[in-house]
């Protein structure tokens, strides 16, 4: 029986990993198969893990990378201090079976990242809260730099958009948005920033890759920033599972 592996989230239609691991399986010879799993809740979850007899381990994505924790019965310690999952091993002994959680979003996003920061690069401002900014926050703080979450709601610890004055964005020359603003097909969105604040000391970085170029690093290009999209970050996130999957 060929082995299967998956990615669980909703919606799916923007997702990269299916094409990325069938091309890959099928350069590498491997008798596999990727497939879309579209949970409208977390709880369809257990229908998938008993119909799915081959599955070996799966992806998680929007909006599950947290509430995944409740399937778990083991969580790696970088995903624990995270407080994000998105790749499970499923373990399988007879009729019983164990999941294993991960988080390959530190690796694919600090090995992206790491290249472009410069010296003066020593405050970021994470936009979104979701688990996706867990992940990048951990990474930038590991990479030396000091951090600040965005929300459209300010709350301790949190600023708002509001708060991004030319002031602060003078400081903060690293900003990386985690939200889906931007993505395929809603791509005349953006995050609402003072983007005439920006100049060639900053960085931008997107961790959404449809399309390769969103409204936000436009804007960042348009002030001469340095930018860049998700893609590497997931090439780099789905090799790191794969390693996972097959230790």
């Amino acid at each position: 029986m060929a082995r299967t592996y998956g990615l669980i989230g909703y919606p799916l239609g923007h997702s990269f990993s299916r094409g990325y691991f069938t091309d890959f399986f099928t350069q590498q010879g491997i008798d596999a198969e990727y497939k879309n799993f579209e949970l409208p809740q977390i709880g369809d979850l257990a229908s998938v893990l008993a119909e799915e007899t081959a599955l070996q381990g799966f992806n998680v994505t929007i909006p599950y990378k947290q509430q995944v924790f409740a399937f778990l019965d083991e969580v790696d310690a970088a995903a624990q201090a995270i407080g994000a999952v998105n790749v499970v091993k499923v373990l399988r002994e007879g009729d019983s079976l164990r999941l294993k959680g991960y988080n390959t979003d530190v690796v694919g996003f600090s090995d992206s990242i790491r290249p472009l920061l410069q010296p003066h690069h020593t405050h970021a401002l994470i936009l979104g809260t979701g688990g996706a900014s867990k992940a990048v926050d951990y990474a930038l703080r590991q990479l030396g730099l000091q951090t600040c979450f965005v929300s459209r709601t300010r709350r301790e610890g949190v600023l708002s958009y509001d708060d991004l004055t030319s002031d602060v964005l003078s400081r903060y020359t690293v900003i990386v948005n985690t939200t889906p603003l931007g993505m395929h097909p809603k791509v005349d969105e953006c995050p609402p920033l003072h983007y005439t604040s920006l100049t060639p000391r900053h960085l931008l970085f997107d961790v959404v890759y449809n399309p390769i170029k969103t409204r936000f690093l436009q804007l960042g290009e348009q002030a001469g920033a340095t930018i860049c999209n998700g893609m590497d970050m997931l090439i780099g996130q789905a090799r790191a599972a794969w390693r996972i999957w097959n230790e």
